[in-house]
């Protein structure tokens, strides 16, 4: 397996991906979102879009409805409750579904492909600088997302 197959390393740059948000979709979440109810507050911001702007930001791969693993669902849970921590300091926060047209069957998507995912859940930390600060494969915990965006991201 290649460096360009795996997911970035902490200190890698993170990859520009053109991530799907409300704006890209007319404001269907159920387009880009299998939480119910839609994670819209995780859903305004794509990860080229906060590179670009050099704004630090969290982004998790995950899919609550078809989840390979008991913990991918609550993931997203996890992220949308340290989004509303860490609100008022102005990082980003975006989720990434991981199957193509949200359908298991098609596998997974072009942003995992671009991230080298080749499971779920994922949660990166990235600084303004663009470099990944942080990461967690699989369960996290609001607490330890929490410590690490207060340790990495300010």
């Amino acid at each position: 397996m290649s460096k360009q197959d795996s997911p970035p390393d902490v200190g890698d740059p993170a990859i520009a991906s053109k991530t799907p948000t409300l704006a890209s979709v007319g404001g269907d979440a159920a387009a880009i979102t299998t939480r119910t109810p839609p994670d819209e507050s995780l859903l305004q911001y794509s990860v080229a879009d906060s590179l670009a702007a050099k704004v630090p930001f969290v982004v998790t791969f995950a899919t609550p409805k078809f989840c390979t693993s008991r913990t991918c669902g609550p993931v997203v849970d996890v992220v949308e409750g340290v989004r509303k921590q860490f609100a008022a300091r102005g990082i980003r926060f975006i989720h990434v579904e991981v199957f193509q047209d949200n359908d298991p069957t098609r596998g997974y998507n072009r942003w995992m492909r671009q991230w080298g995912l080749r499971s779920e859940p994922w949660v990166f930390l990235v600084g303004g600088d663009g470099r990944v600060k942080a990461k967690f494969e699989g369960s996290v915990s609001q607490a330890e997302l929490a410590a690490a965006v207060r340790a990495h991201l300010g």
